[in-house]
């Protein structure tokens, strides 16, 4: 299991995973790994197990940890957000969004430019960095709509936002420390 399995797209690695799922949960163990599994969501994803205080070898790490940009980082928390009112609302199960909507919400949080162009461009790269990471799946009608991945509440829940939050109020601090 490389990346993310969906019981939409991978319809027989996700049945198979499923049936061999205790199989699975012990032979991951093994490798210092835990498969998480939301049926009702309909995705699987390895995860690196928490190092244990009391390990005298730990083990190495094989699930690389992945730096994001405060843009990037913010993107998700936004996107997060949208897909929790889409949950609210009920209705429909996959959340489709313009590249237009997504540039309108992110536009807000960035600094007012006579650049146009240049702001499309850069958030066109943290829309890709955010597609590369699999939390935002290109439509495929080829017009520019997007499929916000469910995948996305496994990845940002509420210690993530916490700690982003966090950040943020400490980079306001610094910010007024500065003037």
């Amino acid at each position: 299991m490389k990346g993310v399995v969906y019981r939409d797209t991978h319809d027989r690695a996700w049945k198979q995973l499923l049936q061999l799922q205790p199989h699975v949960r012990d032979y991951v163990e093994v490798l210092g790994l835990q498969v998480v599994i939301d049926e009702a969501e309909g995705y699987a994803f390895l995860r690196q197990r928490p190092a244990d205080e009391a390990e005298t070898d730990p083990l190495p790490r094989l699930i690389p940890r992945r730096s994001l940009s405060f843009h990037v980082s913010l993107l998700l928390a936004l996107l997060r957000k949208k897909l929790a009112e889409f949950d609210a609302q009920g209705g429909d199960t996959r959340l489709m969004m313009t590249r237009a909507q997504i540039v309108e919400m992110i536009r807000v949080f960035l600094p007012a430019t006579s650049n146009e162009a240049r702001l499309h461009d850069k958030i066109d790269e943290h829309i890709n960095k955010a597609e590369q990471l699999g939390f935002l799946r290109p439509a495929k009608n080829g017009d520019q709509t997007y499929e916000v991945r469910r995948v996305l509440k496994a990845f940002i829940d509420g210690q993530w936002l916490a700690d982003f939050d966090a950040r943020l109020a400490d980079y306001a601090s610094l910010l007024e420390g500065d003037e």
